[in-house]
């Protein structure tokens, strides 16, 4: 022991800053409860755990900065939304007048206290000034699916990479020289130019990006028009920030022509690979979004390509992802679910035993040099190389190179979260897998595969979607064949009737569940095994098997169809939020020739067996095949918000009869359009493919002549006399109906009185006559029904034929049918009010579980600001009914907490300081949030802030950004009135970074 020298060490730390601040941080956490030193965020606990854990895994030594391998980061962009605007984040287009920010605070709650006490914002007014609208608009938009997110996210690896020079002790000038060797990023803004030219916003938002990160490069296609005839000329550009406020162009390369001939996004991607200087590629998707201490083990990722476990290299390494949308609605955790099955046990069971794991997609690292001499990461050709993703894989398998996936390293993912965005989801991908199947790249690879990895490949790729087809397929024809053999009476064998086993149906049907083990394993390890069991049962309790049974129906139609047809197209599913309600109309555009069809179908053979079966067991034989029919009709409307409304059902009514009726202005407009848009496949359909169509027009048929035979309200009209003559009747209703087209043909020269009177009278004489002829004749009912799917025998067969116009009329008979079928349930439920709160519950349990009236609050609120509420004559009713709605919450919340269902144990306690009003307290709108806040004669105070780890020291050092601190920071709410404020955080950091190097260097040994 040196006493002299522990003197002077003891000394030298006394002066040091960084010494006093870290030995006062360990002294509060020392002297404060455990529970205090815990971050409250449920995100950072996660990210915590898994960092952690990782720390654990298996993964290569990490060498020095100077002999680390170099990567790019590559992000194709087209036109999303880079930040959000003060329009954008303040836009209200649904019923509720939720805008996105409104949202994002609800979603966020803890973080928009933190943001606002770091800010020190004490009035939410202000937000929008000058001084707090740019750190408003990137709060929201890293929250989003955006590309400042992403941005965001992905450049921690610079200063991931700074800090680790520090702790190399490398000066300045060092590690500036070689992070511009070991990192960089490129987002390839393919219209950019245009942008610019255009004077779009998006533009100077992309160029705010690239000043605040100076090593971010952006390149984009500049096209230059040469002369009146339309010759142009076409340049790759490579553009940065100056660090002086301007842009500044590095390279322009030109091109031979427009490189955009093929996918949009692959094209994007090709162009811009020739300014990447990696020796790696990692390719990020927009929708993605990295995190720091990810980033500090980019170095060991990167050693994974110098192992070399088997005799071919390894040349694509996968990474794990993390859904961090899964908390806005049910849907979206769905989605998170379903991306956990695939891209964790799926891609870990497809790599090691299967050895087939192909490229799913981003954030997958590249051996850029393998690719480049081997025709590149991204094939674009169009139609075929739909998914041009997986193309990648392919030609890695052929050309000798193999695939890696660690899981030791995390990279953020956003999924769709609305309806119709996952549907078009499905739909592109399920068109892909079609066009994958008809590939020569599929034919070579798999004429060089063993037959277990043959296996493996078909299984684990584009067999998952036959299997789609042919389990609609079965169904479909599990339920023909049934009602066929109830309505010939042929349920028997010689004279004694078939015994179903309907009970062991059910026990086998239930089996299915055992599905469900993995994911709950998985989940069981990762966040503990009562949170697995809640999480699935929650999945069942607001309708997850509808919404993946529904999903199989449309994997299997766009399968189908591309396979018969063609015609696969990219489809742009949208990065919002989805807090709005879709209308019907739109709803019925979607779904209806996927869907509701099916559905109608389905449920009517089911019907028909149900009339006419004698064997037994009706409801073990058939209670799936109602669960499909079930998923095919109602889950559109289950998962769209607001459907119960009583006021939006009859706004959705009206909508639907205003669009059915239209003759004009696009399918969006007018039936018409949109069923000569949906119908026009038939006239380019081969005939093989319409061979299938002609046995479906046969099976109807055949159903028709069962139906017209047999014994369903047959009577004897020799036996009585009829009041009215049949015949005359018939006569009737036939001069009727042609006058009724005639009508129909002619209204738009006839007044508008007269039109509205002969149109009552001739709809009156129509039901009347229809009804007296069943009266007297109850045949007509089964000869109606024979007709109705004779009818359908007959009109199918027209469309393959090409005489659309002939049968448009009855199609148009059908939707309407299938609409009021839909439309009933819709208004019983709206009538009795109770469906439409616990679907809003349900939709939503994640994301606004403590709010169940949360819609008449947020309608309350937009129609106050809407009348001016904030005036001093109508303060006194304002508060009166915020009260009352506290009621209504809190005694709601006390009903939930009884039956078990609210998943915040301190739930009731935040609503009731949410809307509690006292004495000497004012409410008011904010005008920024739409929110109902109560602003008390006292200052507002902030509670104590915990950070992401307890130990604050380093944040500024090695995260930098106020992001970092935001998403590290959590409040301890105070519901106390009585309660002193907290310290308010310090003023907001800047952008810059650096590290501080003490004066005499400590001397480096070995």
């Amino acid at each position: 022991w040196d006493d002299v020298y522990a003197s002077d060490q003891l000394d030298e730390i006394s002066r040091n800053r960084n010494f006093h601040a870290v030995l006062k941080k360990i002294h509060g956490l020392v002297c404060m409860h455990p529970d205090d030193a815990e971050p409250k965020s449920k995100e950072v606990k996660r990210r915590l755990t898994f960092f952690v854990n990782s720390l654990f895994m298996d993964m290569p030594d990490a060498p020095s900065i100077h002999d680390m391998f170099s990567w790019n980061v590559l992000t194709p962009y087209y036109s999303e939304d880079v930040t959000y605007s003060k329009g954008d984040l303040e836009k209200r287009t649904d019923a509720l007048g939720v805008s996105t920010l409104l949202y994002l605070q609800t979603l966020y709650k803890a973080d928009w206290a933190n943001f606002l006490e770091r800010m020190e914002i004490k009035d939410e007014d202000r937000i929008w000034s000058g001084k707090y609208v740019d750190e408003t608009r990137r709060w929201a938009s890293i929250r989003a699916q955006t590309l400042s997110r992403t941005v965001n996210g992905m450049m921690y690896c610079e200063k991931a990479l700074r800090l680790l020079a520090s702790l190399e002790r490398l000066d300045e000038d060092t590690t500036n020289d070689l992070l511009k060797e070991k990192f960089g990023y490129v987002v390839s803004c393919q219209v950019y130019g245009n942008m610019k030219r255009n004077q779009d916003p998006k533009a100077d938002d992309i160029e705010a990006l690239m000043h605040r990160f100076p090593h971010l490069r952006i390149a984009y296609i500049d096209t230059k028009r040469l002369n009146r005839s339309g010759d142009s000329v076409f340049n790759s550009v490579l553009v940065k920030s100056d660090g002086k406020g301007s842009i500044k162009e590095i390279y322009r390369v030109r091109l031979p022509g427009n490189p955009v001939i093929g996918e949009g996004k692959p094209e994007n991607q090709n162009h811009a690979m020739i300014f990447t200087r990696g020796e790696f590629v990692q390719t990020i998707d927009m929708n993605q979004e990295g995190y720091f201490e990810e980033a500090l083990k980019m170095r060991n990722v990167l050693q994974e390509f110098a192992k070399r476990e088997g005799p071919l290299p390894t040349t694509i390494l996968g990474l794990r992802e993390h859904i961090f949308t899964g908390s806005v609605s049910s849907l979206a955790n769905y989605m998170a679910l379903q991306e956990i099955s695939f891209v964790t046990l799926g891609q870990r069971v497809l790599t090691r035993p299967l050895h087939i794991r192909l490229h799913y997609g981003h954030p997958d690292v590249f051996d850029k040099l393998f690719f480049i001499t081997r025709g590149g990461i991204s094939k674009a050709s169009k139609g075929i190389n739909l998914s041009e993703d997986i193309f990648a894989g392919y030609s890695n398998v052929i050309r000798g190179g193999t695939v890696g996936f660690k899981e030791y390293v995390q990279v953020g993912k956003g999924r769709d979260v609305g309806m119709s965005q996952i549907y078009k989801f499905e739909a592109k991908l399920s068109q892909g897998a079609a066009e994958q199947s008809l590939s020569r790249d599929v034919y070579r690879m798999c004429h060089r595969l063993d037959f277990f990895r043959l296996l493996s490949f078909y299984y684990g790729g584009i067999g998952h979607y036959f299997s789609n087809v042919l389990t609609i397929l079965t169904v479909y024809i599990v339920v023909y064949l049934m009602a066929v053999l109830a309505v010939f009476n042929l349920e028997r064998i010689g004279n004694r009737l078939i015994t179903p086993m309907g009970l062991i149906q059910m026990m086998l049907g239930g089996l299915g569940l055992l599905q469900t083990i993995p994911l709950f394993a998985t989940l069981g390890v990762e966040r503990g095994w009562l949170a697995s069991i809640q999480e699935i049962f929650l999945v069942f309790i607001t309708g997850g098997p509808l919404h993946f049974m529904f999903h199989i129906q449309t994997k299997a139609t766009y399968m189908a169809q591309t396979i018969l047809v063609g015609g696969a197209k990219y489809r742009p599913t949208g990065r919002g939020f989805v807090t709005q309600h879709t209308p019907f109309d739109e709803q019925f555009r979607f779904f209806a020739s996927s869907h509701l069809y099916l559905g109608v179908e389905l449920a009517a053979g089911l019907i028909l067996m149900a009339i006419y079966t004698d064997a037994g067991q009706y409801a073990g034989r058939t209670w799936s095949l109602w669960l499909a029919a079930c998923s095919f009709l109602c889950s559109p409307f289950w998962f769209n918000p607001l459907t119960f409304e009583w006021r939006v059902v009859l706004e959705d009514y009206n909508l639907w009869l205003k669009w059915i009726l239209g003759d004009s202005g696009g399918a969006s407009k007018s039936w018409s359009m949109w069923w000569n848009e949906e119908n026009a496949f038939y006239k380019g359909m081969p005939v093989p493919s319409k061979l299938l169509y002609v046995l479906k027009a046969a099976l109807y048929a055949l159903l028709a002549e069962g139906i017209r035979e047999s014994n369903l309200f047959r009577s004897d009209m020799t036996l009585q006399q009829p009041m009215f003559s049949i015949t005359y009747i018939l006569i009737i209703i036939a001069v009727l109906a042609i006058l009724a087209r005639v009508f129909t043909a002619n209204e738009r020269a006839i007044p508008y009185p007269v039109r509205r009177t002969i149109g009552i009278l001739l709809f009156t004489g129509l039901g009347a006559c229809m009804l007296i002829l069943v009266i007297e004749d109850t045949n007509f009912i089964r000869y109606a029904l024979s007709a109705y799917y004779f009818l359908g025998s007959i009109c199918l067969l027209a469309l393959l034929c090409g005489y659309n116009k002939m049968v448009k009329s009855f199609y148009l008979l059908h939707d309407v049918v299938c609409a009021h079928i839909i439309f009933i349930p819709l208004f019983i439920f709206a009538a009795l009010q109770l469906p439409g709160m616990i679907q809003t519950w349900l939709l939503y349990h994640n994301a606004l579980s403590t709010d169940v009236v949360v819609s008449d609050i947020l309608r309350y609120a937009h129609k106050s600001r809407e009348t001016g509420g904030s005036a001093p004559e109508n303060s006194d009713d304002m508060v009166e009914q915020i009260s009352e709605l506290r009621k209504m919450v809190q005694r709601q919340q006390e009903m939930l907490a009884r039956a078990g269902l609210l998943p915040d144990s301190d739930a009731l306690s935040q609503v009731g300081t949410t809307f509690s009003v006292s004495e000497g307290s004012t409410a008011a709108m904010s005008p920024a949030s739409g929110q109902i806040r109560v602003e008390e004669s006292t200052a507002r105070g902030y509670g104590r802030t915990v950070s992401m780890s307890g130990l604050d020291v380093w944040s500024n050092m090695a995260l930098g950004d106020v992001q970092a601190d935001e998403m590290r920071q959590q409040p301890t709410v105070s519901t106390s009135r009585g309660q002193q404020p907290g310290q308010a955080a310090g003023p907001p950091g800047t952008n810059s970074f650096s590290f501080s190097q003490p004066e005499a260097m400590p001397p480096r040994y070995g």
